[in-house]
């Protein structure tokens, strides 16, 4: 299981190690090339979500954070180890349980403890009628504002702790679907025990003393309160674990950012503040993969990836297997095989001439695309180099008019709103091309014309230049590096760097 989990990390960062040589560093972004620009009618407005100073820059479509800017923005996300939730006044925290059957594992959301606060009339005339707005987000993390309750929340992936900054004196309520059975605080008056009747136990910090008042039965208040507020569910009844978190509640992360600076090595850097030091959990191929941590073995919360298991410290080296990046097979092809090899390849590239791509479909033709270049690098192999040629020419012909901007019927087109490709199909229709103009799959659909784009270049230089800069705007769309790279595209849209996978646009 775990060769298998690191394949697939390695895997996905042999493709960003890979954008690195596709992304000119030399281009700026004045000459980067954008395909024409569209006003999709089917994608939501991303200001009812996002706060407007991020309006202006490419927007996340296939986040960890994804379902707090889709419909009503009100499903909730998965944290490990909580799922959070969010309405336009309150943010709920749940530590689901799971359930599983022979053919699937799942996991449900319940509101343990709900967090909001008193609303003034003042700060509603400031909220520009948004209740809860994004407005930061890193490859790890995301920040949500509640501008007329004074509330701001970190959310960290993998953080133990939901952390709360109230910027103002503000009546802010717990409140929970369970029974409180106690509730108790230290002598600091900055420690806050609450067990419930699920058999849960919650600690909450505050940066300086405060009172929590039982306001109803299933309602804890702090009056006048203002600072931070960091809130941990206790993962067993082991004192242990309580002293765990006492020691690491007084740093708490604000940004997270994911880095690749060395070869097939993914680097985590958390920026934070407070005092002392930071406590992330890493789920199991983290802890194979990691090279320089502090691993707080017997500090676990259970989750539906496996157990998370205590990091200490704001900066994780993450190194995968080297796997060479080949235009060929790596083990080679036995001599033996060839003639069989060339038997088939003649036929196929025969069926090319005779059987023209019709579909306008982004998805099945990019496929048939990828194919017809996987034939031309098979021929390198077994050196059957005089079907090449054939096979240049339908590549030319058949990506052209993607690049050209004159394929009949369908195109790729700019979406400045969220800022990302989609089809001329797809920007009325969301059903189109597989949802590509809801942002679903882009690294299938532009993968394939990639792959293709890039075993064209490779025979026919000339014709690499030409389209060169088309071939990095198609890849940066979902394999963007960074924004210095390409200020039109998202950071890495595909791809979920805390589970380390690829992902689609997210619609739960």
């Amino acid at each position: 299981m775990a060769n298998n989990l690191t394949s697939a990390f390695t895997f996905a960062l042999i493709l960003c190690v890979s954008a690195l040589s596709l992304i000119p560093h030399t281009t700026s972004l004045s000459s980067s090339f954008q395909f024409p620009p569209t006003q999709s009618t089917i994608l939501p407005d991303p200001s009812s979500f996002f706060s407007a100073n991020l309006l202006s820059t490419p927007l996340p479509t296939n986040s960890f954070f994804q379902n707090f800017a889709l419909n009503n923005g009100d499903k909730p996300e998965y944290f490990h180890p909580y799922s959070i939730n969010s309405s336009s006044s309150s943010l709920s925290i749940s530590y689901p349980s799971l359930s599983s059957t022979s053919a699937f594992i799942s996991q449900t959301f319940v509101p343990d403890l709900t967090i909001s606060a008193s609303q003034t009339s003042a700060n509603l005339a400031t909220a520009n009628n948004s209740g809860r707005v994004i407005s930061a987000f890193t490859d790890l993390s995301v920040i949500l504002d509640f501008p007329s309750s004074n509330l701001r929340f970190f959310l960290a992936r993998g953080s133990p702790y939901v952390t709360c900054n109230v910027s103002s004196p503000t009546a802010v309520s717990i409140s929970t679907i369970h029974a409180i059975l106690e509730s108790y605080s230290s002598n600091s008056k900055t420690k806050f025990t609450v067990q419930l009747d699920n058999n849960q136990t919650w600690v909450m910090y505050t940066s300086s003393p405060a009172n929590l008042i039982r306001s109803s039965p299933s309602t804890l208040t702090f009056h006048g309160y203002s600072g931070n507020i960091r809130i941990a569910l206790v993962p067993g009844t082991d004192p242990k674990y309580v002293a765990i978190l006492d020691r690491f509640s007084s740093a708490y992360p604000v940004s997270g950012e994911a880095v690749f600076t060395k070869p097939f090595t993914l680097e985590y850097k958390w920026e934070k503040y407070g005092r002392g030091d930071l406590l992330i959990l890493a789920h199991p191929l983290h802890l194979h993969l990691l090279s320089n941590a502090t691993v707080l073995e017997d500090f676990k919360y259970k989750s539906i990836d496996g157990d998370l298991v205590g990091i200490v410290g704001d900066l994780w080296e993450l190194k995968s297997h080297n796997i060479s990046v080949t235009w060929h097979s790596i083990g080679g092809v036995k001599q033996a095989s060839y003639p069989e090899i060339v038997y088939a390849l003649r036929r196929d590239v025969k069926a090319l001439r005779s059987t023209p791509i019709t579909t306008e479909s982004s998805y099945f033709y990019g496929k048939l695309v990828a194919r017809a270049a996987r034939l031309a690098l098979i021929a390198e192999e077994v050196n059957c180099l005089d079907v090449v040629p054939a096979i240049r020419k339908y590549l030319a012909d058949a990506i052209e008019p993607w690049l050209d901007g004159n394929l009949s019927g369908n195109g790729f087109l700019y979406d400045p709103k969220w800022g990302g490709l989609v089809t001329q199909q797809g920007s009325t229709d969301r059903g189109a091309d597989f949802g590509f103009g809801v942002y679903n799959d882009h690294h299938y659909h532009l993968g394939y014309f990639v792959y293709g784009i890039s075993v064209l270049a490779k025979i026919d230089r000339a014709w690499g230049s030409k389209y060169k800069p088309q071939a990095y705007s198609l890849a940066a769309d979902f394999i963007n590096i960074g924004n210095r790279s390409n200020s039109n595209y998202l950071r890495l849209r595909c791809f979920d760097l805390y589970k380390l996978h690829s992902w689609a646009w997210r619609t739960d």
